[in-house]
Protein backbone atom coordinates (compact mmCIF):
# COMPACT_ATOMS: atom_id res chain seq x y z
CA UNK A 1 0.00 0.00 0.00
CA UNK A 2 1.19 3.40 -0.72
CA UNK A 3 0.70 5.72 2.25
CA UNK A 4 1.93 8.64 0.82
CA UNK A 5 -1.03 8.06 -2.31
CA UNK A 6 -3.61 7.25 0.69
CA UNK A 7 -2.51 10.39 2.44
CA UNK A 8 -1.49 8.37 5.88
CA UNK A 9 1.56 10.13 5.85
CA UNK A 10 2.91 13.09 4.60
CA UNK A 11 5.56 13.11 1.39
CA UNK A 12 8.08 14.74 3.80
CA UNK A 13 7.89 12.41 6.70
CA UNK A 14 8.36 9.66 4.19
CA UNK A 15 11.18 11.22 2.93
CA UNK A 16 12.77 11.96 6.57
CA UNK A 17 12.59 8.28 7.21
CA UNK A 18 13.97 7.30 4.48
CA UNK A 19 16.65 9.78 4.67
CA UNK A 20 17.36 8.04 8.47
CA UNK A 21 17.59 4.28 6.87
CA UNK A 22 20.91 5.45 4.91
CA UNK A 23 22.36 7.44 7.62
CA UNK A 24 24.52 5.57 9.83
CA UNK A 25 24.17 4.96 13.53
CA UNK A 26 20.85 6.08 13.05
CA UNK A 27 18.57 3.84 14.94
CA UNK A 28 14.23 3.76 14.32
CA UNK A 29 14.22 5.42 18.08
CA UNK A 30 16.14 8.43 16.50
CA UNK A 31 14.07 8.88 13.73
CA UNK A 32 10.63 9.10 16.21
CA UNK A 33 12.56 11.40 18.59
CA UNK A 34 13.62 13.75 15.17
CA UNK A 35 10.13 13.37 14.46
CA UNK A 36 8.68 14.65 17.49
CA UNK A 37 11.32 17.44 17.40
CA UNK A 38 10.39 18.71 14.32
CA UNK A 39 6.89 18.32 14.45
CA UNK A 40 6.08 19.85 17.40
CA UNK A 41 9.25 22.09 18.12
CA UNK A 42 7.13 24.04 20.82
CA UNK A 43 5.53 21.63 22.75
CA UNK A 44 9.52 20.27 22.70
CA UNK A 45 11.16 23.16 23.25
CA UNK A 46 8.83 24.86 26.48
CA UNK A 47 9.21 21.62 28.30
CA UNK A 48 13.00 21.54 27.63
CA UNK A 49 12.92 25.16 28.90
CA UNK A 50 10.40 24.25 31.77
CA UNK A 51 8.17 26.99 30.87
CA UNK A 52 5.40 24.19 29.78
CA UNK A 53 2.61 23.91 32.35
CA UNK A 54 2.91 20.50 32.50
CA UNK A 55 7.17 20.54 31.48
CA UNK A 56 7.86 18.12 35.01
CA UNK A 57 5.53 15.45 34.34
CA UNK A 58 6.12 15.33 30.22
CA UNK A 59 9.77 15.35 30.32
CA UNK A 60 9.66 12.69 33.07
CA UNK A 61 7.24 10.47 30.49
CA UNK A 62 10.09 11.46 27.53
CA UNK A 63 12.84 10.74 30.25
CA UNK A 64 11.33 7.01 30.36
CA UNK A 65 10.34 6.74 26.60
CA UNK A 66 14.02 7.42 26.00
CA UNK A 67 15.27 4.84 28.62
CA UNK A 68 12.97 1.91 27.26
CA UNK A 69 13.31 2.76 23.13
CA UNK A 70 17.09 3.65 23.37
CA UNK A 71 19.62 0.84 22.73
CA UNK A 72 21.57 -0.06 25.57
CA UNK A 73 25.06 0.55 23.43
CA UNK A 74 23.82 4.23 22.39
CA UNK A 75 23.65 5.03 26.10
CA UNK A 76 25.62 7.49 27.90
CA UNK A 77 27.12 7.82 30.93
CA UNK A 78 26.91 11.68 32.69
CA UNK A 79 23.14 13.49 31.82
CA UNK A 80 24.73 16.96 30.60
CA UNK A 81 27.49 15.64 28.69
CA UNK A 82 25.31 12.81 26.39
CA UNK A 83 22.72 15.28 25.93
CA UNK A 84 25.02 17.94 24.48
CA UNK A 85 27.00 15.16 22.45
CA UNK A 86 23.80 14.55 20.90
CA UNK A 87 22.53 18.65 20.65
CA UNK A 88 24.32 21.24 20.43
CA UNK A 89 25.42 24.69 18.78
CA UNK A 90 28.56 25.83 17.29
CA UNK A 91 29.16 29.37 17.40
CA UNK A 92 29.58 31.02 14.40
CA UNK A 93 30.53 34.58 13.47
CA UNK A 94 28.47 36.97 11.31
CA UNK A 95 30.30 36.59 8.14
CA UNK A 96 30.89 32.57 8.65
CA UNK A 97 27.01 31.97 8.98
CA UNK A 98 26.52 34.08 6.01
CA UNK A 99 28.46 31.66 3.85
CA UNK A 100 26.59 28.38 5.15
CA UNK A 101 23.16 29.92 3.73
CA UNK A 102 24.99 30.64 0.03
CA UNK A 103 26.17 26.92 -0.61
CA UNK A 104 24.28 25.98 -4.01
CA UNK A 105 25.87 22.92 -4.29
CA UNK A 106 25.28 19.52 -2.30
CA UNK A 107 28.18 18.58 -0.02
CA UNK A 108 29.11 16.09 2.21
CA UNK A 109 31.71 16.51 5.12
CA UNK A 110 31.38 13.51 7.55
CA UNK A 111 33.68 13.07 10.70
CA UNK A 112 34.09 16.69 12.40
CA UNK A 113 35.05 15.94 15.30
CA UNK A 114 38.17 18.54 15.48
CA UNK A 115 35.32 21.80 14.77
CA UNK A 116 32.36 19.50 16.50
CA UNK A 117 34.13 17.94 19.27
CA UNK A 118 31.34 14.79 20.20
CA UNK A 119 31.10 11.44 18.87
CA UNK A 120 27.48 12.68 17.54
CA UNK A 121 26.51 14.63 15.29
CA UNK A 122 28.91 16.04 13.77
CA UNK A 123 28.57 15.93 9.81
CA UNK A 124 27.51 18.65 7.16
CA UNK A 125 25.48 16.93 4.53
CA UNK A 126 23.34 19.08 2.98
CA UNK A 127 20.81 17.99 -0.04
CA UNK A 128 19.18 21.20 -1.74
CA UNK A 129 21.16 23.82 0.34
CA UNK A 130 19.47 26.62 -1.34
CA UNK A 131 16.16 25.81 -0.02
CA UNK A 132 16.14 27.49 3.17
CA UNK A 133 13.10 28.07 5.52
CA UNK A 134 12.49 31.08 7.86
CA UNK A 135 11.11 29.61 11.33
CA UNK A 136 9.50 31.13 14.41
CA UNK A 137 12.01 30.54 17.01
CA UNK A 138 10.32 28.11 19.48
CA UNK A 139 12.82 29.19 21.92
CA UNK A 140 11.26 32.77 21.85
CA UNK A 141 7.51 32.07 21.45
CA UNK A 142 8.16 29.38 25.23
CA UNK A 143 9.04 33.03 26.48
CA UNK A 144 6.45 34.89 28.50
CA UNK A 145 8.10 38.21 27.26
CA UNK A 146 10.11 36.88 23.72
CA UNK A 147 12.66 38.88 22.29
CA UNK A 148 11.26 40.09 18.47
CA UNK A 149 11.50 39.60 15.81
CA UNK A 150 10.26 35.79 16.03
CA UNK A 151 10.82 34.65 12.76
CA UNK A 152 14.36 34.11 13.57
CA UNK A 153 15.61 30.74 12.75
CA UNK A 154 16.82 29.50 9.71
CA UNK A 155 16.22 25.82 8.59
CA UNK A 156 18.88 24.69 6.14
CA UNK A 157 18.21 21.62 3.42
CA UNK A 158 16.17 18.97 2.95
CA UNK A 159 14.47 16.74 4.28
CA UNK A 160 14.38 19.41 6.76
CA UNK A 161 13.08 22.65 5.09
CA UNK A 162 10.34 20.46 2.98
CA UNK A 163 9.30 18.78 6.67
CA UNK A 164 9.22 22.33 8.20
CA UNK A 165 7.24 23.46 5.41
CA UNK A 166 4.50 20.99 5.11
CA UNK A 167 3.71 20.65 8.55
CA UNK A 168 3.87 23.86 9.86
CA UNK A 169 3.05 26.44 6.96
CA UNK A 170 1.93 28.57 9.28
CA UNK A 171 4.75 29.29 11.68
CA UNK A 172 7.26 29.25 8.51
CA UNK A 173 7.91 30.44 4.89
CA UNK A 174 10.48 29.29 2.24
CA UNK A 175 13.26 32.49 2.01
CA UNK A 176 16.14 32.65 -0.76
CA UNK A 177 19.69 32.49 0.32
CA UNK A 178 20.14 36.03 0.27
CA UNK A 179 16.81 36.59 2.61
CA UNK A 180 18.45 34.34 5.04
CA UNK A 181 21.63 36.85 4.85
CA UNK A 182 19.41 39.92 5.72
CA UNK A 183 18.24 37.83 8.76
CA UNK A 184 21.20 36.98 9.73
CA UNK A 185 22.75 40.88 9.67
CA UNK A 186 19.66 42.31 10.99
CA UNK A 187 20.29 39.31 14.24
CA UNK A 188 24.05 40.17 14.44
CA UNK A 189 22.91 44.01 14.49
CA UNK A 190 20.50 43.33 17.25
CA UNK A 191 23.55 41.85 19.63
CA UNK A 192 22.11 38.00 18.75
CA UNK A 193 24.56 35.06 18.49
CA UNK A 194 24.80 32.58 15.49
CA UNK A 195 24.50 28.87 16.22
CA UNK A 196 25.17 25.61 13.78
CA UNK A 197 22.76 23.51 15.19
CA UNK A 198 23.63 19.68 15.23
CA UNK A 199 21.69 17.09 16.42
CA UNK A 200 21.44 13.33 16.56
CA UNK A 201 17.91 13.04 16.10
CA UNK A 202 18.36 15.55 12.91
CA UNK A 203 19.83 12.92 11.26
CA UNK A 204 23.48 13.28 13.09
CA UNK A 205 23.89 16.61 11.53
CA UNK A 206 23.58 20.06 11.09
CA UNK A 207 20.08 21.59 10.34
CA UNK A 208 19.92 24.92 11.44
CA UNK A 209 21.42 28.05 12.36
CA UNK A 210 19.83 29.63 15.17
CA UNK A 211 20.23 33.31 15.97
CA UNK A 212 20.41 33.27 19.99
CA UNK A 213 19.86 35.85 22.68
CA UNK A 214 20.66 34.85 26.19
CA UNK A 215 17.32 35.49 27.54
CA UNK A 216 15.18 33.40 25.75
CA UNK A 217 17.29 30.88 23.72
CA UNK A 218 17.01 27.30 25.68
CA UNK A 219 20.37 26.09 24.59
CA UNK A 220 22.50 29.05 26.40
CA UNK A 221 19.55 28.27 29.80
CA UNK A 222 21.09 24.58 29.47
CA UNK A 223 24.82 25.67 28.76
CA UNK A 224 24.29 27.96 32.78
CA UNK A 225 22.50 25.11 34.78
CA UNK A 226 25.89 22.89 33.05
CA UNK A 227 25.10 21.19 29.96
CA UNK A 228 28.04 22.16 27.80
CA UNK A 229 25.89 22.03 25.01
CA UNK A 230 27.38 25.28 23.00
CA UNK A 231 30.65 25.00 21.50
CA UNK A 232 33.31 28.15 21.27
CA UNK A 233 33.62 29.37 17.33
CA UNK A 234 37.64 28.81 17.98
CA UNK A 235 38.19 32.71 18.13
CA UNK A 236 38.16 34.96 21.06
CA UNK A 237 37.65 38.61 21.50
CA UNK A 238 40.54 40.83 22.72
CA UNK A 239 40.41 44.64 23.48
CA UNK A 240 43.26 47.20 23.10
CA UNK A 241 43.07 49.57 26.75
CA UNK A 242 44.64 52.19 24.90
CA UNK A 243 41.79 52.66 21.75
CA UNK A 244 39.03 51.66 24.70
CA UNK A 245 37.20 54.59 26.14
CA UNK A 246 35.09 52.27 28.49
CA UNK A 247 31.69 53.34 27.29
CA UNK A 248 30.95 49.91 28.00
CA UNK A 249 28.28 49.11 24.73
CA UNK A 250 30.55 45.39 24.57
CA UNK A 251 29.39 44.62 28.00
CA UNK A 252 25.97 45.41 27.34
CA UNK A 253 25.05 43.01 24.25
CA UNK A 254 27.73 40.08 24.90
CA UNK A 255 25.34 37.76 25.45
CA UNK A 256 28.25 35.49 27.58
CA UNK A 257 28.56 38.11 30.08
CA UNK A 258 32.06 37.99 29.50
CA UNK A 259 32.87 41.71 29.49
CA UNK A 260 33.31 44.14 32.11
CA UNK A 261 34.14 47.58 32.52
CA UNK A 262 36.32 48.23 35.13
CA UNK A 263 38.11 51.35 36.18
CA UNK A 264 36.94 52.80 32.53
CA UNK A 265 38.06 50.14 30.55
CA UNK A 266 36.93 46.88 28.90
CA UNK A 267 38.09 43.69 30.32
CA UNK A 268 37.25 40.49 28.24
CA UNK A 269 37.26 37.08 30.15
CA UNK A 270 39.15 34.70 28.30
CA UNK A 271 37.43 31.84 29.28
CA UNK A 272 34.16 32.90 29.51
CA UNK A 273 34.37 34.54 25.69
CA UNK A 274 32.81 32.07 22.84
CA UNK A 275 34.30 34.34 19.81
CA UNK A 276 30.88 35.39 18.77
CA UNK A 277 32.26 38.94 17.52
CA UNK A 278 29.16 40.86 17.97
CA UNK A 279 31.05 42.79 20.62
CA UNK A 280 33.62 43.75 17.92
CA UNK A 281 31.44 45.75 15.41
CA UNK A 282 29.58 47.14 18.35
CA UNK A 283 32.84 49.04 19.75
CA UNK A 284 32.95 52.35 18.14
CA UNK A 285 36.96 52.60 18.69
CA UNK A 286 37.51 49.90 17.15
CA UNK A 287 39.45 48.78 20.48
CA UNK A 288 38.04 44.86 19.99
CA UNK A 289 38.79 42.51 17.40
CA UNK A 290 38.59 38.54 17.27
CA UNK A 291 41.35 36.47 16.97
CA UNK A 292 42.22 32.65 16.86
CA UNK A 293 42.44 30.93 20.03
CA UNK A 294 44.02 27.88 19.53
CA UNK A 295 42.41 26.72 23.33
CA UNK A 296 38.88 27.52 21.73
CA UNK A 297 39.19 24.35 18.92
CA UNK A 298 38.95 24.90 15.57
CA UNK A 299 36.62 27.61 13.59
CA UNK A 300 33.81 26.39 11.46
CA UNK A 301 35.08 27.83 7.98
CA UNK A 302 32.39 26.09 5.50
CA UNK A 303 34.69 27.24 2.45
CA UNK A 304 37.89 25.59 4.06
CA UNK A 305 35.68 22.33 4.90
CA UNK A 306 34.49 22.03 1.49
CA UNK A 307 37.53 22.46 -0.30
CA UNK A 308 38.87 19.62 1.72
CA UNK A 309 35.70 17.20 1.15
CA UNK A 310 34.15 15.82 -2.65
CA UNK A 311 30.89 17.54 -3.91
CA UNK A 312 28.05 15.20 -4.10
CA UNK A 313 27.94 14.36 -7.77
Amino acid sequence: MDLNKNHLIKKSTSEFYQAGKVTEDYSFYDFLHGYLYLRWPYLYISVATGEHKLAHLLSQVFLFLSAILTPFSEKESGNGEAFANSYHGKVVPVEEAKKLVMIQEEIIIKNLEPVIPFTRAKDIIMHNPDRIAVLDCPCRLSRTEPCYPLDVCLIVGDPFVSFILEHLPEKSRLISSREAVDILQAEHERGHVHHAFFKDAMLNRFYAICNCCACCCGAFQAHRNGTPMLIASGYTAENNPDLCDGCGTCQEFCQFSAIQVLEGKAYIDRKACFGCGVCVDKCQNNAITLNRDPQKGIPLEIEKLMNEAMPVG
